[in-house]
């Protein structure tokens, strides 16, 4: 596109802004917004954490300016851009240098309740209705899915993979890596699902596996906490959720949410299908004496 006078391509940035990767996309900006990215390249810390109203100080613009050098960078605003340069923060710095970053707390429950209530407004702001509902309608037709996790993310993919089952859906959890993880993604190909569960650090295996996958025509559903980089150019169904906890670890809170949202939509989808192998599975919880009552 072409520039005007008050308007410049943005230039190359300097080697300190190797934290962002992706994150600031080529774009024509104005003088003033160029600012405000020269002092989030400068700034990982700071334009990571700090208010909008301080970005703006150190840039010499107003607000509005922020929030529309976000706009033009492709995000919707200045919440959407920070937790995308958060993440990348994150997972550019050591385990323990993440602790600190926390520090201590007085009531450590209700910090983390209060913090993963901010991580579910910001998973509201991220997520088109419509892009919910699109990932609900390619699950819903899928001949199969398989739903990947490891870590700390296999919670939130144990309990899509369970519920989903539940439910009568063709679907299985691979919360393993290496062989295990090939084998079972390696026949997958066009009318299958592969949900891809990957916050904080991407994991090369399964980077790998999605874009294989993808290539295979497999449709992909990916729930992780960066809008851009390869796993999420891999995905046919980007859902973008922060995962910041409040100690060294990060939270799956705002994933597992999307995960029941999701689990939702299926199940109205195919509601007779549903109810049926709910009323099979209870029937067997009987049969087989599991609960106490």
């Amino acid at each position: 596109m072409a520039t005007t006078d008050n308007s410049l391509s943005r230039p190359s940035f300097p080697s300190e802004a190797a934290w962002l990767g992706d994150a600031l996309p080529e774009s024509s900006l104005s003088k003033a917004q160029q600012r405000v990215v020269d002092v989030i390249v400068r700034n990982p810390q700071l334009s990571s954490y700090a208010e909008l109203a301080e970005i703006a100080a150190r840039a010499d613009v107003n607000s509005s300016t922020v929030v529309r050098a976000a706009q033009s960078l492709g995000y919707r605003g200045w919440p959407d851009l920070q937790r995308e340069l958060r993440a990348r923060y994150l997972a550019m710095i050591s385990t323990e240098d993440t602790l600190a970053e926390h520090g201590e707390h007085r009531s450590p429950v209700h910090d983390a309740l209060n913090h993963d209530i901010g991580n579910l407004r910001l998973t509201l702001e991220a997520n088109a209705p419509s892009d919910v509902e699109a990932a609900i309608t390619a699950l819903a037709a899928a001949d199969s899915i398989t739903v990947v996790g490891l870590g700390s993310f296999a919670g939130p993919a144990t309990v899509m993979a369970h519920l989903g089952s539940t439910m009568g859906y063709p679907i299985a959890l691979e919360n393993r890596g290496g062989v295990h993880l090939a084998s079972s993604t390696n026949s997958l190909g066009e009318g299958d699902v592969l949900v891809v569960i990957n916050m904080w650090r991407p994991v090369r295996q399964i980077v790998a596996v999605t874009e294989a996958a993808h290539q295979a025509g497999v449709g992909i559903v990916a729930i992780t906490d960066m809008r851009r980089g390869r796993l999420a150019a891999a995905a046919d169904h980007l859902l973008v959720v922060p995962s910041e906890g409040i100690s060294f670890f990060q939270s799956i809170t705002a994933a597992t949410s999307v995960v029941y949202g999701l689990l939702a939509g299926m199940e109205a989808a195919h509601p007779d299908r549903s109810r049926a192998a709910l009323r099979r599975t209870q029937q067997l919880w009987k049969d087989l004496d599991i609960y106490m009552d």
